[in-house]
């Protein structure tokens, strides 16, 4: 007998290499939850690096004292309530009959312990310093009261602690990362217990019977890594999987099509963005003239070459033709209606003829050559968004050649300044400016502990003193003024150039009710048994 297979649903089924990791897959099984995401989970540890993937597999093991939900709302977790007690003094009162995962009871000293060990995991490529750098003391009253003292006001405390996930004292005590990595160190008040761990592959964990919040839906998860987004989604058309993330663009028709699949989407809080390199004055990386001979000086730091490189690019064309349609353009890095966004800062339109100008009073009148690197699976297509941005630069007159990493390879790479332009994506998890210009734009200072993720060293003083300025003031209207001047300033001065803002689309199967994110985390917590 034929069996006739639709068109989309055979496009979307190609690929041999797919179906064959499928073949090895398990099945899920009732009351267990099988999710596939695209980024590769680097670390267990929940303090080593503050990407996505990471903090989505943490937040199932680890709880934080207030955490966001869906749309980026402050929501109450191991703290009940929060409040200043003074201009420079906030008071948290944690909750009652909360349990470690061995049974030990949670208490302020975990917390005290979590505050000092966040920003001092070594080696880590980007940390959690950045949320913990307003406390100058610690004061724990009883063991469910603890206070923190900040420098001046500080009103961002509360939202900052969302991005931190409290670990308990006496596990964590002498742990390294290996030693989460490992299970060792894996005593959580979360969700879920951990159970084992393959790196770059999947994360297993079973549901915490005692956990404080209610009983999770799941008896088993198993959160796999499946870089290669053909296979993902190979993999839900199959049922070899529950739901998928980052589902591919040209994929969204074909699966919107399937009966027994459903998909789910918001607005996100990720821009996708370039960074040039900054912490080179002379001798870049990755940069040559035309004849490949090196560069006297960095063309990335004149101001006129970094407008040039933004205004070569067509953001309507990005959107339309790579991402078709699940992008919007972008010219800041948060989508209109957030708290700071700034409708003054509208995406650049695309001009040649003032880019090659600019480029010419820079003194690169034939312009250069450089690489582009990329990760190849880490975002919606991120390796075809570089490829298109290249192909507007050598437009320009700038050569531009790309090469695409696996996530794995290119966080470490990237983090070390071993790249002369990047693309990147940053999510502003609190769905305001401050996130990114703390993390990404502020001056990288391991002791003011800023700059946590700003892999290229930009450093602008001026822009520092704005936010710092500006998280300094308790008044909500005023400070989102100061931060909207703060987002013209870093903008004004391309300190990185935006591309678009994604649309977090996932694949569920449709007995299944799934709750998107705008912070784009994959979670169990979010998935529950149940038509929709």
């Amino acid at each position: 007998m034929t069996v006739r297979m639709s068109a989309p649903r055979r496009a979307l089924m190609l690929g041999a290499a797919a179906l064959a990791l499928l073949a090895a897959a398990p099945r899920a099984e009732a009351q267990n939850l099988t999710i596939a995401i695209g980024g590769s989970v680097t670390s267990l540890d929940p303090h080593f690096y503050n990407a996505s993937p990471n903090n989505s597999v943490a937040s199932h093991f680890f709880d934080k004292l207030v955490e966001f939900d869906e749309k980026a709302q402050l929501i109450p977790l191991l703290a009940e309530s929060w409040k200043p007690v003074a201009e420079t003094v906030w008071e948290f009162k944690l909750r009652r009959g909360v349990k470690w995962h061995d049974g030990r009871d949670f208490t302020a000293e975990d917390v005290a312990f979590t505050i000092q060990r966040a920003p001092n995991v070594p080696n880590s490529p980007g940390g959690f310093g950045a949320f913990v750098r307003a406390v100058q003391k610690v004061e724990i009253i009883d063991p469910l009261t603890i206070r923190f003292h900040t420098p001046g006001p500080y009103p961002m405390l509360p939202t900052d602690f969302a991005s931190v996930a409290i670990i308990s004292r006496h596990a964590g005590q002498n742990a390294a990362t290996e030693d989460y990595n490992s299970g060792k160190a894996m005593v959580g008040t979360g969700p879920y217990r951990f159970t084992a761990y393959a790196p770059g592959n999947r994360v297993q964990m079973e549901r915490n019977e005692a956990y404080w919040g209610g009983r999770p839906s799941w008896g088993k998860v198993d959160y796999r890594v499946i870089s290669s987004p053909p296979a993902r989604t190979a993999a839900i058309l199959a049922g070899d999987v529950d739901i998928i993330d980052t589902v591919p663009s040209s994929d969204i028709p074909g699966l919107r099509g399937e009966a027994n699949l459903k998909l789910t989407s918001i607005q996100g809080l990720r821009v996708i963005y370039l960074a040039p390199d900054r912490s080179r004055s002379d001798n870049p990386i990755f940069v040559t003239d035309n004849d490949g001979k090196p560069l006297a000086q960095n063309p990335f730091n004149d101001v006129r070459v970094r407008r040039a490189l933004s205004l070569a690019i067509s953001r309507e064309g990005l959107a339309d033709r790579v991402m078709l349609g699940t992008a919007q353009p972008a010219g800041q890095w948060l989508p209109p209606g957030a708290y700071s966004y700034n409708p003054a800062v509208a995406p650049p339109k695309q001009d040649l003829e003032t880019a090659k100008r600019l480029l010419t009073e820079a003194g690169f009148p034939n312009g250069f050559r450089m690489t582009l690197h990329t990760p190849n699976d880490r975002y919606p297509n991120d390796a075809r968004t570089a490829q298109a941005v290249a192909q507007m630069w050598t437009r320009l007159g700038v050569q531009t050649q790309v090469e695409a990493l696996p996530w794995s390879a290119f966080s470490v790479r990237s983090s070390r300044q071993e790249f002369g332009m990047r693309l990147v994506g940053w999510g502003s998890a609190t769905g305001e400016a401050s996130y990114a210009l703390v993390n990404i734009l502020g001056t990288y200072d391991t002791e003011k502990r800023t700059g946590a993720n700003n892999a290229g060293r930009y450093s602008n003083p001026a822009l520092d003193a704005l936010t710092a300025r500006a998280l300094g003031t308790l008044d909500d209207g005023r400070r989102e003024e100061l931060l909207r001047e703060a987002v013209k300033m870093a903008m004004d001065d391309v300190a990185i150039i935006p591309l678009h803002q994604l649309v977090n689309t996932w694949a569920v199967k449709k007995s299944l009710n799934h709750t998107p994110r705008m912070d784009e985390r994959t979670r169990a917590m979010d998935v529950t048994p149940g038509n929709s």
